[in-house]
């Protein structure tokens, strides 16, 4: 995993080979980072990463100028990783051990970007799950948008708040606004 740009651009990350994870591929976060730098200004974002991972999305924003970041995941490894590397590299990542779903119901804050890279196997339901909490929580800010990460045999464009979607190799990204 290589940060792209930012303070720490070319750094290579190497994560726990034990983590169950499928880190975002180069080319599409790539592509992710062009859309979403051309309608933000990253220092001034507050950022919801869920599903986190490896915290390669996470870093990439903090990379960026991002210091406000919140990183969600369920297994306890990943956590551990995405602190100790935040740590590391002076990031200020918080980081949650949660289920992204009882994170999603109970939380009362409101972000800038929400992204969301769940399990590409996950259940269709579960999917459609993550949109429809974020706006019945009222989580984004005033233009604010919900990124999701999806295998292109996965279509959400059926969900209220859908906007558009884009494709990178086996990855869709599909944008949701208010």
């Amino acid at each position: 995993m290589r940060i792209i740009s930012g303070k720490h651009k070319g750094r290579q990350l190497i994560a726990p080979k034990n983590l169950p994870v499928r880190p975002t591929k180069d080319m599409a976060k790539e592509g992710l980072f062009n859309i979403l730098n051309n309608r933000y200004y990253f220092p001034d974002l507050k950022v919801l990463d869920l599903f986190a991972g490896t915290g390669n999305i996470s870093f990439e924003f903090a990379s960026r100028g991002v210091e406000d970041i919140v990183s969600v995941d369920l297994d306890k490894g990943c956590i551990n990783y995405i602190s100790k590397i935040s740590k590391e590299l002076d990031m200020g990542i918080k980081t949650f051990k949660n289920n992204v779903f009882t994170f999603l119901d109970k939380n009362n804050d409101r972000f800038d970007i929400i992204f969301a890279d769940p399990f590409y196997s996950m259940e269709l339901s579960d999917f459609e799950k993550i949109p429809a909490l974020v706006f019945e929580n009222n989580m984004l800010l005033e233009d604010g948008v919900l990124v999701v990460e999806h295998a292109k045999q996965t279509s959400l464009e059926h969900l209220p708040h859908f906007d558009n979607f884009r494709k990178y190799g086996s990855s869709v990204f599909s944008f949701f606004k208010s």
